[in-house]
């Protein structure tokens, strides 16, 4: 058995609505022993360049590798999230590119508690998503 499967989290869900944006609307777990916090990431490749200007699903899927990666380089992944942070500056756009973080997801079994949140603007013109997250193990 894995450390992630001892420190499974009790899922609480009073409804069912949420869980077809896969996420839980809270989780009960053991206090991780590492905490990993991860800064707002957005559509920035290695070079910090800024990409898919006007591209909202391709910047939701770029953010969300972005996430996946400082998550690996903690020794961690989606599963270990503990709550995520999603800000867009065009909610309804949002919610049609929502399907890549869904199935990046779904794809590990990760159900996170998550808050997607519509912004004015975000820190670099043309962006329209930055994702943060909170982990722990």
């Amino acid at each position: 058995m894995t450390n992630t499967e001892v420190n499974a989290p009790v899922r609480i869900n009073p409804t069912t609505w949420n869980l077809g944006f896969h996420y839980d609307q809270a989780q009960l777990r053991p206090a991780p022993s590492q905490l990993l916090t991860v800064a707002g990431q957005g559509p920035i490749d290695a070079d910090g360049a800024f990409l898919h200007a006007g591209d909202v699903a391709a910047q939701m899927a770029l953010a969300v590798a972005n996430v996946e990666d400082l998550l690996a380089r903690g020794g961690m992944d989606l599963r270990d999230v503990l709550r995520l942070t999603i800000y867009v500056t065009d909610m309804d756009a949002a919610l049609g590119a929502y399907g890549s973080l869904v199935e990046r997801l779904a794809a590990l079994g990760a159900t996170p508690p998550a808050t997607l949140v519509e912004v004015r603007r975000l820190a670099i013109p043309g962006m329209a998503v930055e994702i943060d997250a909170t982990a722990g193990r």
